[in-house]
């Protein structure tokens, strides 16, 4: 009998549509650095659909909350380069949070414009709903920018519903998890 190359939880490597090789991963506190570094190669619009404001750097405390997530209530995915923690590049983030006293979690995604457009998103996003599914929470929802039209085609193709909120500019999207049915792409597909 062979051995098999068997990756940890939650951890897969896959091949983009322009054949880069990422590592989809827990974060790390490792990746604090690296974090801290990407941000710096984003475009200010990027950032702003994230942050909802222009931000010039990711703080070291920010860097740091973000890289060590409370395993009972966060679960945080990364997408980089299949190095050791510490030294890949990290060209994406996918954060879920359970909101305390509810069966519910928010969650942000951001996608680097060098690795957008290749199903990495969709994919990160899929990863979010099935850990909310496994922790047998009710709803994942975000609040999005109205013009950001690629999460919001993203959302609504994966079954997320537009929700009307007091922010200016913002839409939220959400996802009944009792209900939501999303297909898992097999192991070791290409994306794009």
């Amino acid at each position: 009998m062979t051995a098999r190359n068997r990756l940890p939880p939650w951890h897969e490597e896959i091949r983009l549509a322009n054949g880069r090789q990422v590592l989809i991963r827990p974060i790390r506190p490792a990746d604090a650095e690296p974090l801290r570094a990407a941000f710096a190669l984003l475009e200010p619009d990027e950032v702003r659909q994230r942050f909802l404001y222009a931000k010039p750097e990711l703080s070291p405390e920010t860097a740091s909350r973000l890289t060590q997530p409370n395993p009972k209530s966060e679960f945080v995915l990364v997408a980089a380069e299949p190095l050791t923690p510490g030294d890949a590049l990290v060209g994406a983030v996918a954060r879920a949070a359970i909101l305390p006293g509810t069966r519910q979690a928010e969650f942000h995604i951001l996608v680097s414009h060098y690795v957008a457009g290749m199903g990495l998103g969709r994919h990160l996003m899929r990863r979010l709903v099935r850990w909310a599914k496994g922790k047998r929470l009710e709803r994942l929802y975000g609040d999005v920018l109205e013009e950001n039209e690629p999460m919001l085609a993203l959302a609504k193709s994966l079954g997320f519903q537009r929700e009307s909120i007091d922010t200016p500019g913002m839409v939220r999207v959400s996802l009944e998890l009792k209900r939501a049915a999303t297909p898992e792409p097999t192991p070791g597909m290409t994306l794009g």
